[in-house]
Protein backbone atom coordinates (compact mmCIF):
# COMPACT_ATOMS: atom_id res chain seq x y z
CA UNK A 1 0.00 0.00 0.00
CA UNK A 2 1.37 3.46 -0.83
CA UNK A 3 2.20 5.93 1.94
CA UNK A 4 1.02 8.99 0.02
CA UNK A 5 -1.19 9.48 -3.02
CA UNK A 6 -0.81 12.81 -4.84
CA UNK A 7 -3.09 14.26 -7.50
CA UNK A 8 -2.53 17.22 -9.80
CA UNK A 9 -5.58 19.48 -9.35
CA UNK A 10 -4.68 21.93 -12.13
CA UNK A 11 -3.51 25.54 -11.91
CA UNK A 12 -0.16 24.40 -10.42
CA UNK A 13 -1.87 22.91 -7.34
CA UNK A 14 -1.52 19.37 -5.96
CA UNK A 15 -3.46 17.43 -3.34
CA UNK A 16 -1.45 14.91 -1.33
CA UNK A 17 -3.29 12.31 0.73
CA UNK A 18 -1.64 10.51 3.65
CA UNK A 19 -3.25 7.14 3.05
CA UNK A 20 -3.14 5.76 6.59
CA UNK A 21 -4.65 8.83 8.29
CA UNK A 22 -6.67 10.47 5.52
CA UNK A 23 -4.98 13.83 6.16
CA UNK A 24 -4.39 16.04 3.13
CA UNK A 25 -1.82 18.65 2.16
CA UNK A 26 -2.40 21.17 -0.62
CA UNK A 27 0.57 22.64 -2.45
CA UNK A 28 0.70 25.64 -4.78
CA UNK A 29 3.55 26.85 -6.92
CA UNK A 30 5.04 30.01 -5.42
CA UNK A 31 4.25 33.41 -6.88
CA UNK A 32 7.83 33.80 -8.13
CA UNK A 33 7.42 30.58 -10.15
CA UNK A 34 4.10 31.12 -11.96
CA UNK A 35 1.88 30.09 -9.04
CA UNK A 36 -0.68 31.59 -6.70
CA UNK A 37 1.31 31.01 -3.52
CA UNK A 38 -1.87 30.24 -1.59
CA UNK A 39 -0.38 27.27 0.24
CA UNK A 40 2.95 25.64 0.95
CA UNK A 41 5.07 25.10 -2.15
CA UNK A 42 6.76 21.71 -2.55
CA UNK A 43 10.10 23.27 -1.56
CA UNK A 44 8.43 24.86 1.50
CA UNK A 45 7.36 21.35 2.51
CA UNK A 46 10.95 20.15 2.25
CA UNK A 47 11.96 22.85 4.74
CA UNK A 48 8.98 22.13 7.00
CA UNK A 49 9.83 18.42 6.88
CA UNK A 50 13.40 19.18 7.92
CA UNK A 51 12.28 21.26 10.91
CA UNK A 52 9.61 18.76 11.95
CA UNK A 53 12.04 15.87 11.67
CA UNK A 54 14.64 17.68 13.75
CA UNK A 55 12.09 18.46 16.47
CA UNK A 56 10.77 14.91 16.47
CA UNK A 57 14.21 13.35 16.89
CA UNK A 58 15.08 15.93 19.55
CA UNK A 59 11.83 15.03 21.32
CA UNK A 60 12.78 11.34 21.33
CA UNK A 61 16.18 12.15 22.85
CA UNK A 62 14.65 14.61 25.31
CA UNK A 63 12.24 11.90 26.52
CA UNK A 64 15.12 9.44 26.92
CA UNK A 65 16.93 11.97 29.13
CA UNK A 66 13.81 13.13 31.02
CA UNK A 67 14.04 16.62 29.50
CA UNK A 68 11.06 18.73 28.46
CA UNK A 69 11.42 20.66 25.21
CA UNK A 70 7.71 21.42 24.86
CA UNK A 71 7.26 24.82 23.26
CA UNK A 72 10.48 24.69 21.25
CA UNK A 73 10.03 26.72 18.08
CA UNK A 74 11.96 27.00 14.83
CA UNK A 75 12.02 29.97 12.48
CA UNK A 76 12.84 28.42 9.10
CA UNK A 77 14.13 30.47 6.17
CA UNK A 78 14.37 28.98 2.69
CA UNK A 79 16.67 30.48 0.08
CA UNK A 80 16.53 29.32 -3.51
CA UNK A 81 19.83 28.96 -5.37
CA UNK A 82 20.51 31.73 -7.85
CA UNK A 83 22.78 29.68 -10.10
CA UNK A 84 21.82 26.79 -12.31
CA UNK A 85 18.46 25.03 -12.17
CA UNK A 86 15.79 26.11 -9.68
CA UNK A 87 16.50 24.37 -6.38
CA UNK A 88 16.84 25.02 -2.66
CA UNK A 89 20.26 26.50 -1.94
CA UNK A 90 20.09 27.09 1.82
CA UNK A 91 17.79 26.30 4.71
CA UNK A 92 18.35 28.27 7.92
CA UNK A 93 16.76 26.94 11.09
CA UNK A 94 16.77 29.13 14.19
CA UNK A 95 15.68 27.10 17.23
CA UNK A 96 14.32 28.81 20.34
CA UNK A 97 13.97 26.46 23.26
CA UNK A 98 11.75 27.24 26.25
CA UNK A 99 13.14 29.05 29.33
CA UNK A 100 13.65 25.77 31.24
CA UNK A 101 16.16 24.68 28.58
CA UNK A 102 18.59 27.31 29.87
CA UNK A 103 19.23 24.86 32.74
CA UNK A 104 20.14 21.92 30.50
CA UNK A 105 23.69 20.66 30.97
CA UNK A 106 26.24 21.09 28.18
CA UNK A 107 26.03 17.30 27.64
CA UNK A 108 22.25 17.41 27.21
CA UNK A 109 22.51 20.34 24.83
CA UNK A 110 25.07 18.43 22.75
CA UNK A 111 22.84 15.32 22.66
CA UNK A 112 19.84 17.36 21.48
CA UNK A 113 21.82 19.34 18.90
CA UNK A 114 23.39 16.16 17.50
CA UNK A 115 19.93 14.58 17.33
CA UNK A 116 18.64 17.50 15.28
CA UNK A 117 21.62 17.58 12.93
CA UNK A 118 21.42 13.84 12.23
CA UNK A 119 17.68 13.45 11.73
CA UNK A 120 16.64 11.35 8.71
CA UNK A 121 15.55 14.32 6.61
CA UNK A 122 18.79 16.23 7.28
CA UNK A 123 20.78 13.19 6.22
CA UNK A 124 18.61 12.68 3.13
CA UNK A 125 19.00 16.16 1.66
CA UNK A 126 21.58 16.73 -1.06
CA UNK A 127 24.89 17.97 0.38
CA UNK A 128 24.75 21.06 -1.87
CA UNK A 129 21.80 22.32 0.20
CA UNK A 130 23.37 24.32 3.02
CA UNK A 131 21.76 23.60 6.38
CA UNK A 132 22.43 26.43 8.82
CA UNK A 133 21.21 25.51 12.30
CA UNK A 134 21.34 27.77 15.35
CA UNK A 135 20.11 27.06 18.89
CA UNK A 136 18.96 29.54 21.54
CA UNK A 137 18.82 27.66 24.81
CA UNK A 138 15.92 29.14 26.75
CA UNK A 139 17.34 32.63 26.83
CA UNK A 140 14.70 35.34 26.55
Amino acid sequence: MPTIETEYAGALRTLALHVASGNQIITDAPVDNHGRGESFSPTDLVCAALGSCMLTIMGIKADQHQLDITGTRIAITKEMASDGPRRIGRITLDFTLPPAAAQFTPHHREVLERAALTCPVALSLHPEIAQVVRFEWGLQ
